[in-house]
């Protein structure tokens, strides 16, 4: 006997703010449909921690485990990394509207290349966040997308800039070049 819950859910979105995620995963809404994942490994955190110690702080708020609001799309992303001018979102709440975000951080794991290389660079072209960041342990390599332009699943960024761990990278949006020798990778087995 199969049990079925057909209880009306008023949206994806109502059902995605009530979901319990069991500890040690998280979850993310990405164009309507709710994704769960593992937790990160050492060498994700590593990584999110040393971007994150290189982003001054006088200026931006670099912050983890932060949701944001795609408008006009049915998704909550939740990056590695979430960085904020002062004064470009003063809160409360769950959600920070994508506008208001400078640059996203995304680790690549074993099961989110797909979604970090293909659908969250229009997804967040479409929010029209400035800088999208994607650091790939598995081929040492960090790029860097600027310059979001359309709208929906046509937006992407113009701009594409890479740079294997070990070399500098430039990230305008910020001011700032990432120093990115201390970045370790993973096998890709």
């Amino acid at each position: 006997m199969t049990a079925v819950d057909d209880r009306p859910v008023a949206s994806i979105a109502d059902l995605y703010e009530n979901l319990r995620v069991p500890e040690g995963f998280k979850a993310e809404l990405l164009r309507g449909e709710i994704v769960m994942m593992a937790g990160p490994d050492w060498v994700h955190n590593m990584v999110v921690l040393l971007v994150e110690r290189q982003i001054p702080l006088d200026r931006w708020y670099p912050l983890q485990t932060q949701d944001i609001a795609i408008p006009g799309e049915s998704s909550e992303p939740q990056p590695d990394l979430v960085v904020h001018e002062h004064g470009a979102f003063e809160g409360p709440g769950r959600l920070v509207p994508a506008p208001a975000v400078t640059l996203v951080l995304e680790v690549i794991s074993k099961t989110s290349a797909d979604r970090d290389y293909r659908l969250k660079p229009s997804m967040y072209a479409a929010g029209q966040v400035d800088a999208y960041l994607i650091v790939d342990p598995f081929a040492a390599r960090c790029v860097l997308l600027t310059e979001p332009t359309g709208s929906g699943e046509a937006a992407r960024y113009q701009v594409e800039r890479t740079a294997k761990f070990g070399d500098p990278l430039p990230v305008d949006a910020l001011d700032l070049t990432l120093d990115t020798s201390q970045f370790r990778t993973l096998p890709r087995d």
